[in-house]
């Protein structure tokens, strides 16, 4: 059955990503903020264009009156004449266009600002080595969302995205809905994302943090608010209890061979901080901040060794044997 729910899931997400036809590109804004972005990207690349073209004209007519004039030079007066006009005109041109592109990023980054104070949700991320945790706060703290790697929002609305993170130096970067934003430990920051039609977007640290820092993606996972809605209420419910035998092997595997002592499970003895909460765990795209995607095979090679899917990260290798390392690769898979 965990086969058949993950089959249905990766291949719904395979439609929706060939509906938007991109994939982690800022080329493909499919957001109010990532348009802004967009529209200064090809602002500045006309600019330098341009630039470019005009310097070559003005090289190839210098080269081409050189070479008819070799016999009737002007005077050395004339000629210095005419370079002090050139000059001064090249830099009064090059000011120009340097405060013209100045207010253009200036009214770029005012358009995005006003959209703060705006939002219907708040989205807490923090970043760690190598992976996002994910919060949605409740009215009542009970009923606050944890998650990791994997942000759902409904379409069309403002979400305020809040940021910090525990260890070091993070970027946060969904490129086809919003621009990045540094995570600086002890400085919270935020931004605002908005995504204008139903998707898929990967997002991607940018900003080096550490041995795995090519591995550490996040999911913004857009949908209606209705189907948003259906997500937030499933996500606030505790663990399913085990509905069979391997299943209640495998969450006693969990509990007392030291992951719990990591990981939460809501519902469950297990109540850790360190890792990520696996409470639907299931019910996410990918393992290990997009490294493996959620399949039973990778999920038992991730609990079997992770250190050799992800060198580097916190999570030791656990010594299970084979018919324990299926029965909490069952237990987890039915934790939707």
């Amino acid at each position: 059955m965990f086969r058949e729910r993950l089959r249905n899931r990766v291949s719904g997400g395979s439609a929706q990503r060939r509906r938007c036809g991109d994939r982690q590109s800022a080329l493909h804004a499919h957001g109010t903020n990532a348009r802004r972005i967009l529209d200064l990207i090809w602002s500045f690349s006309a600019v330098a264009a341009a630039t470019w073209l005009l310097v070559m004209l003005v090289l190839a007519a210098a080269l081409l009156r050189r070479r008819l004039s070799e016999t009737t030079r002007s005077p050395l007066e004339h000629q210095e004449r005419r370079f002090t006009r050139a000059v001064g005109s090249a830099v009064a041109l090059t000011v120009l266009v340097l405060v013209m592109m100045t207010i253009a990023s200036f009214f770029a980054g005012k358009s995005i600002a006003s959209l703060s104070g705006t939002e219907t949700l708040a989205v807490r991320i923090t970043g760690h080595q190598w992976w996002w945790e994910v919060r949605y706060a409740g009215n009542d703290p009970s009923q606050s969302i944890v998650t990791a790697n994997e942000i759902h929002v409904p379409v069309g609305e403002p979400v305020k995205v809040e940021l910090d993170s525990l260890d070091v130096i993070h970027s946060f970067w969904v490129p086809n809905l919003a621009g990045k934003r540094d995570l600086i430990p002890g400085r919270p920051s935020q931004l605002t994302l908005i995504a204008d039609k139903p998707g898929i977007y990967r997002g991607q640290c940018a900003e080096f943090c550490g041995y795995q820092h090519a591995h550490m993606a996040i999911t913004v996972i857009a949908e209606s608010r209705e189907a948003f809605d259906a997500w937030q209420s499933r996500q606030n419910a505790v663990a399913s209890a085990p509905g069979g035998e391997e299943e209640r092997r495998g969450q006693q595997a969990f509990l007392f061979t030291g992951c719990a002592l990591c990981h939460t499970i809501r519902g469950t003895p297990a109540s850790g901080t360190v890792g990520p909460d696996l409470t639907h765990l299931a019910s996410r795209r990918a393992l290990a901040a997009d490294t493996l995607a959620m399949t039973p095979g990778a999920l038992a090679a991730w609990i079997a060794d992770p250190q050799s899917v992800k060198p580097g990260a916190k999570m030791p290798r656990i010594a299970l044997s084979a018919d324990d390392l299926n029965a909490v690769v069952a237990y987890l898979g039915s934790l939707e």
